[in-house]
């Protein structure tokens, strides 16, 4: 672990898209409602990680492997003055190469890093330094498949197939920064506006909820994996005020940007 703990220091900035992401903390981190758009695929390399949900732990050295469906509360705790993790986000045609299908669906595992997997993991991770965005579906599936063969049958049931929803959280990742309107959505998915709001209604969902939760997440995203400040963190998430980005971030998490960022930074001494 300490080898892939190195390798993903040193890479290139998060800033630059990698089809990975590095969370790190030096504080516990409580934070509520997190939402999970895509499967995902989380590796402890150092610190606890706790589902709020289960309370249930996944420690240093163990992965989760999480469902697109829930919003779920988490803690990440700095054991060992640091919390550090890997996260690998899996589209659903990922998974079309898994035949066997559990009975039921599953909305989380957790098992062990082993040192097939780890190898595997930092082979991804330098891989990803020069090889074409249009590769990544590929060795992400690779990854699925040794999961698979290590005894994980449940990962052939942890991507929810797509509803209304999910395509319309999507939509809005792609330009996240603009502010699409319903009408729009609409359009794009070939249906009247009302026929989006009543399909919508029958998914016990609506179309701002979705909005500011694909917002809110990847500004969660940016403030764990990127040094932007927190007005620029707005800014990209679509919000003309950092105010209102702050409001609506405490709302949905239960803490400020600005707690959240605080549990990043080591504190000096005089």
């Amino acid at each position: 672990m300490d080898d892939l703990k190195h390798i993903l220091r040193t890479v290139s900035p998060q800033e630059i898209r990698q089809p990975y992401s590095i969370y790190t903390s030096v504080a516990d981190q409580n934070i509520l409602n997190v939402p999970i758009m895509k499967p995902l695929l989380i590796c402890v390399l150092s610190g606890q990680k706790e589902l709020g949900t289960s309370e249930e732990t996944v420690n240093a050295g163990e992965f989760v492997f999480l469902s697109n469906t829930p919003d779920i509360d988490m803690r990440n705790i700095a054991e060992d003055s640091e919390y550090f993790a890997l996260l690998i986000e899996f589209d659903y045609q990922d998974f079309s190469t898994l035949k066997n299908k559990p009975n039921r669906p599953h909305r989380h595992f957790t098992g062990q890093i082993t040192e097939a997997m780890n190898a595997s993991l930092t082979q991804f991770v330098q891989w990803a330094a020069f090889a074409p965005q249009q590769m990544w579906p590929l060795r992400r599936q690779e990854l699925l498949h040794l999961i698979y063969h290590m005894g994980f049958t449940e990962v052939c049931s942890i991507a929810e197939p797509p509803s209304l929803t999910h395509r319309i959280e999507q939509i809005l990742n792609t330009d996240i920064h603009q502010d699409l309107g319903v009408g729009h959505v609409a359009r794009i998915l070939a249906m009247s506006e009302s026929t989006l709001r009543r399909k919508l209604a029958l998914e016990n969902a609506n179309f701002q909820a979705i909005k500011d939760r694909v917002r809110l997440s990847y500004g969660l995203h940016l403030l764990q994996s990127s040094t932007k400040s927190i007005g620029q963190v707005a800014e990209q998430c679509g919000y003309q005020s950092q105010s209102r980005f702050t409001g609506k971030f405490k709302s949905r998490f239960g803490l400020t940007p600005s707690e959240l960022r605080k549990t990043r930074m080591r504190e000096t001494g005089e």
